[in-house]
């Protein structure tokens, strides 16, 4: 890069202190020589409501690792649909009448996309005031995961948001999506296309540079006995699938089949997981951790004998890669996994796992009890292949070095 840092916009609802993967990336943009300005929401997520310290009047501005912050005024997620609606609706409020009076300069907008997709136009109309690059980063799809999140089939609102959609697409130039299905899916969009050349751009998501194998360690949360542990690390969604859990546990536990569960995280299916789990009877089986700091993931995985990971059934999660599975196999955990498509092809390419048919619980019994019955040996040789290929497909210098050379072409 020249002596003269280059300006990087970027717009994403969420950031720290919520934890997602743009915190990483600003970073490491900082730390590579970029003048980095993220706007972001007050912090909500997922609890719904504002992080001690933070409202519409305080912390509004900061700075964080040499990122600066500006947070805009948004209504919390809360609970139920409406809160939810409102919270979007917010951002994007905020964020327009931001992009119409703010004197923040910038060479380029880069957009970090997870739901909603309405928090990219802020960004959209910026880069048109200022006539500079936008580029998109695109992990969750629109109008596809609307419909199936929310169970919403109105052709009417469906077809607004694919308007929106396009009008995104169209004035971004780069669109970069986490999986290959990501890419041939949005491809489909006209507004993907200019000049008779696709602007989508296959850029998997990476682990952070704490999430690598450590020794294990004793641990007061994790028991030291001969159960054989399986660790879920992340948010407890609807889309998550963790239902299939408590069943697949009642029957391995009808099997005299010693395991344990440890979940860490929290999300709003919570509170039915619990339900679930005492339906089941199977409270003892099960340790629901609470969220824990990120860097502390590694130690909680490294306790554990593997990793699980499940999606509802539907095809939009079969065409995702999610951040959770970079994560396990950087930390060189085996996996055992209730999903299809790109989750699959990943753990069968990488041989890292076991992959159960979606929504099976019988299926999933099995395989768990195939995993725990194999040797040390067999299980180290998951744990190398799960680490192998991470480092061969999802490194994060190699990822960060192709985007380096897109934020720094003229286009």
């Amino acid at each position: 890069m020249s002596n003269t840092k280059k300006k990087l916009l970027v717009i994403s609802q969420y950031f720290y202190p919520e934890q997602f993967r743009i915190n990483d990336l600003c970073a490491e943009w900082v730390k590579r020589g970029y003048e980095v300005t993220v706007v972001t929401g007050i912090p909500n997520y997922p609890q719904g409501k504002f992080y001690p310290g933070y409202s519409w009047f305080r912390k509004t501005r900061e700075e964080h690792q040499g990122i600066h912050v500006i947070r805009l005024p948004l209504i919390p997620r809360s609970h139920g649909s409406l809160m939810l609606a409102l919270n979007y609706l917010s951002f994007v409020i905020s964020g327009g009448i931001w992009s119409l009076f703010t004197r923040v300069k910038a060479d380029k907008v880069f957009i970090f996309e997870v739901s909603p997709m309405t928090q990219a136009l802020p960004g959209v109309w910026y880069a048109k005031k200022k006539k500079i690059p936008c580029l998109i980063y695109v992990q969750d799809l629109w109008p596809e995961n609307v419909e199936v999140v929310t169970g919403i089939h109105s052709k009417k609102i469906l077809g607004a948001i694919s308007k929106m959609t396009d009008y995104i697409y169209r004035n971004c130039q780069h669109i970069f999506a986490t999986s290959p299905s990501f890419v041939k899916r949005i491809e489909e969009r006209k507004s993907a296309w200019s000049d008779g050349k696709s602007k989508v751009v296959y850029w998997p998501q990476y682990a952070e540079e704490f999430y690598h194998p450590v020794k294990p360690k004793p641990m007061a949360e994790i028991l030291n006995d001969d159960s054989f542990k399986i660790i879920f690390t992340g948010n407890i969604g609807y889309a998550q699938g963790l239902d299939i859990l408590p069943q697949t546990a009642e029957l391995l536990r009808k099997r005299k089949v010693n395991c344990s569960f440890y979940i860490v995280g929290d999300g709003r299916f919570r509170p039915e997981l619990e339900k679930k789990i005492d339906e089941c009877g199977v409270r003892g089986m099960f340790h629901l951790l609470g969220r824990k700091n990120p860097e502390e993931i590694p130690q909680y995985l490294a306790n554990c004998d593997a990793a699980f990971l499940s999606f509802t059934d539907n095809e939009l999660f079969q065409m995702t890669i999610p951040a959770k599975l970079q994560s396990y196999m950087a930390c060189g955990m085996p996996i055992i996994a209730a999903a299809g498509g790109e989750t699959a092809r990943v753990i069968s390419e990488a041989k890292c796992g076991v992959v159960s048919k979606l929504r099976n619980a019988e299926a999933l019994s099995n395989l768990t009890q195939e995993l725990r019955g194999k040797t040390m040996e067999e299980r180290m040789t998951m744990k190398k292949n799960a680490r192998k290929y991470y480092e061969k497909y999802f490194g994060r210098p190699e990822l960060l070095n192709i985007m380096d050379n897109f934020l720094n072409s003229q286009i």
